[in-house]
């Protein structure tokens, strides 16, 4: 490893990457845009029906849970639940065989739901709890972050190499002294910096704007946050190791992301979703990523409280960089 040759490529990577303005406005005014577009549309809750959670499902029919526009999560952990509702994230939390129901005392949707409960249910005891609520702009947040830094690893890695092997770059490097493991990792590392970089800065200057809700420690968003941007650029490198065509590589780019953006959370809770869908989830860095970030924000978590995100994140990092540099080749015509 000659780490003069290393940090030459990491910063004529970097210089590439502040000389482009259009790349650069892009990855500031793109996450802006939709924090303050979003902000304005789900100005009020950002749900469009209620919300209740549900522990120990009745076995016996009941018309309450027959009710419609009313969705049912099922929890096991009153803990959680109980949090949930503080933070208005359900409208009323139930548990059909103590017979006792708990209710947010500071939430018109909980007030509301409880009425319609108490029509069938009047015999159930009552607790009363209260907390501040989550906007949606601030549960959206890791979301809109993740997403964009999805995007600035993904195509930032895979299009760049793409191009560089399409160009004949890599061709040439090849001739000099620098080694596959020294550009691959100088790659790694100014593509690291920039996402970093840009998502702090676009997070701590909408900050002043949106004041975002934060509960848990800047410094175990930042590690989960800079876990999660490895494993895609990781992934991004996996997916770039061989091929030579800008067309393909946009194909398998996109083939990649859109099911991250759309099953990783990052608009809508996957709470109640199928259980094959949540399964499937698990299985993409994004999901791990936003919801390692969402619980340090919203739920106080630390770092030992999403350990399992963090072993799935580490898990990814090291496979995708495994089979990346094992697949990857200065010049095939594939």
């Amino acid at each position: 490893m000659n780490f003069k040759r290393f940090f030459a490529v990491v910063k004529a990577r970097n210089l590439e990457f502040f000389r482009d303005r259009s790349s650069l406005g892009w990855n500031v005014l793109f996450p802006v845009l939709m924090l303050a577009g979003l902000s304005f549309v789900f100005s009020g809750d950002g749900r469009g029906v209620y919300k209740v959670g549900v522990i120990n499902l009745p076995t016996a029919q009941s018309s309450f849970i027959e009710t419609k526009h009313i969705d049912f999560v099922d929890y096991n952990d009153v803990t959680l639940a109980t949090t949930k509702l503080e933070h208005h994230a359900i409208d009323l939390l139930i548990d059909f065989n103590l017979k006792k129901y708990w209710v947010n005392e500071g939430a018109p949707n909980s007030y509301l739901v409880e009425k319609i409960f108490q029509n069938d249910h009047s015999d159930y005891q009552r607790i009363t709890t209260q907390g501040k609520p989550i906007r949606y702009v601030d549960w959206v947040l890791p979301g809109i972050l993740g997403m964009n830094m999805m995007f600035s690893c993904l195509f930032g890695v895979g299009y760049v190499i793409v191009r560089y092997r399409k160009n004949s770059v890599l061709k040439r490097l090849k001739a000099t002294p620098l080694s596959a493991f020294e550009f691959v990792s100088a790659q790694l590392v100014s593509r690291l910096f920039i996402v970093m970089f840009m998502s702090s800065t676009v997070y701590i200057g909408c900050n002043i704007f949106f004041d975002f809700y934060m509960l848990g420690s800047y410094l175990d968003l930042f590690i989960i946050g800079a876990l999660g941007a490895f494993s895609l650029i990781t992934l991004g490198l996996l997916v770039a190791s061989r091929s030579k065509s800008e067309e393909l590589i946009g194909g398998l780019l996109n083939l990649t992301s859109w099911p991250m953006m759309l099953l990783s959370g990052v608009w809508f809770s996957l709470e109640g979703a199928p259980s094959a869908i949540q399964t499937f989830s698990n299985f993409l860095p994004l999901t791990h990523l936003v919801s390692g970030a969402r619980k340090i924000i919203t739920e106080g978590a630390s770092l030992a409280d999403i350990s399992f995100h963090l072993w799935c994140l580490v898990a990814m990092c090291s496979l995708f960089l495994i089979l990346g540099s094992a697949l990857f080749s200065w010049n095939t015509e594939r």
